[in-house]
């Protein structure tokens, strides 16, 4: 199977943060979506506003596949992989989606290495962060 993990800062959510949803459900089979702390960013809204917005997008959009998990919710994306890993197994085909924004950060996350090894990486372009490959 494959799944999607998508742990957004979603503050807030925004058509953009829809887009990329409508995207994943049509090329996943699973997307697993939550709101989560960036320890790299300053947040607007607290976590459970941030979360309840996105649960109200989730729900308006329809799809069957797109749930909320907020018990992946975490500040390091091994982490969450690891609480996915334990709902649906480590044979399944975890991608972890994030915006353009975020690839200079990569080298600085937690156990950065082993969360590459084990996920493949879904990055969604953003305006003013164009993807470099000499960051990839």
């Amino acid at each position: 199977m494959k799944i999607a993990l998508f742990g957004t800062s979603a503050d807030p959510p925004t058509a953009a943060h829809q887009s990329i949803l409508e995207w994943l459900a049509e090329h996943y089979d699973q997307v697993a979506v939550w709101a989560s702390d960036n320890p790299f960013k300053v947040h607007q809204s607290p976590l459970a506003d941030r979360l309840a917005m996105l649960k109200l997008l989730v729900h308006s959009l329809g799809y069957a596949n797109i749930q909320v998990w907020p018990e992946l919710s975490d500040r390091r994306s091994l982490l969450s992989l690891q609480r996915a890993q334990a709902l649906w197994g480590c044979q399944q085909d975890y991608s972890l989606v994030i915006g353009s924004d975020l690839i200079q950060q990569i080298r600085q996350w937690y156990q950065a290495t082993q969360l590459l090894a084990a996920i493949t990486l879904v990055i969604f372009p953003r305006q003013g962060y164009p993807i470099l490959s000499t960051d990839l």
